[in-house]
């Protein structure tokens, strides 16, 4: 890997940052592919002088697309939305970014999708994951296809949401109650892409499913967090009825969770017993236990400074 160009698109992105460093630690060269090159500017810092590349590009143009591939060893494509364009974004743009790979002739592509791709999912995000992987599997058949569950991680939008939560409100609602999830370490979900990409004759043609070891409901995790931050409050399962209606109000601002995220929920967001994950691509799974408290300690009433007590 060392010396070779590795294109990352949306690596100015949570896991991007993490796959970016990781690349540059075993040498390689970094060209870091984002729509708004403002937000990956936090990679700057990161790696030695001569490693980092930005370019502006949007994964639904095929000649933006075609112009951030050209001249690469190796492609990722990290990028994902929660909401909006998850046909353009999951779908089409997986399709142009294989598809420019292809005709690059790069040695190999690894595509991040997500725990839930199914042609079935009563989600429009889980149908265009899955789109997106045939689109990929299609175009360049040698490629890895990584699916994640939740990424946790110091600057997550899932621990970090539901402690801010937790510490704000003297009763806390919670959505999907009864759904299990196996959040997984970002830093592992990096370290796993890099195995994947630096090995395609091994790790090539495969999925993967990347989970934790841990499998908890949405109401034991809340429960978990209260207790870390030491801000043990009353959790109150929403009733699904109570909840559909506010996933209907999604289309406002400020609105908790969308129609999509809610039908994300009515399946559990965890590895299949088949699928192979972390530990066959050489990555030992990371406890939240271990981690977490690192960065969730601000939520404590008095800081890093406060000791586990009832707030």
């Amino acid at each position: 890997m060392k010396d070779s160009l590795v294109t990352v698109f949306g690596g100015g992105g949570f896991l991007g940052r993490h796959v970016a460093q990781a690349l540059m630690e075993r040498g390689a060269r970094v060209r870091i592919a984002q729509r708004d090159l403002a937000s990956a500017m936090r990679v700057q810092p990161l790696g030695g002088l001569g490693q980092k590349q930005f370019v502006a590009a949007d994964i639904r143009k095929p000649q933006s697309v075609a112009h951030a591939i050209a001249g690469s060893d190796m492609v990722i494509n990290l990028v994902g939305v929660l909401n909006g364009d998850f046909e353009g974004s999951h779908h089409d743009g997986a399709a142009n970014v294989a598809k420019a790979a292809a005709d690059a002739d790069v040695r190999a592509l690894v595509h991040v999708s997500a725990i839930g791709a199914d042609p079935q999912s009563p989600s429009a995000y889980g149908r265009s994951k899955a789109a997106g992987e045939a689109a990929v599997m299609a175009a360049f058949p040698q490629a890895t296809i990584i699916r994640p569950s939740i990424l946790f991680g110091p600057e997550d939008q899932f621990l970090n949401r539901f402690a801010q939560l937790i510490s704000s409100f003297p009763v806390v609602p919670v959505i999907g109650a009864e759904t299990k999830f196996q959040p997984v370490f970002v830093g592992d979900v990096a370290q796993a892409i890099i195995q994947a990409i630096d090995n395609p004759a091994l790790h090539g043609r495969k999925t993967y499913e990347l989970g934790g070891p841990e499998q908890l409901s949405m109401m034991e995790l809340n429960r978990w967090i209260a207790k870390t931050i030491g801000r043990q409050r009353p959790l109150i399962a929403v009733p699904s009825s109570i909840a559909s209606f506010i996933a209907g109000l999604g289309f406002l601002p400020g609105a908790p969770i969308t129609r999509d995220q809610y039908a994300m929920l009515q399946k559990d967001n965890i590895m299949s017993t088949s699928a192979p994950g972390l530990a066959e691509l050489g990555v030992a799974a990371t406890p939240m236990e271990a981690v977490a408290e690192n960065w969730l300690i601000r939520y404590r009433r008095h800081g890093r400074f406060a000791g586990r007590v009832k707030a």
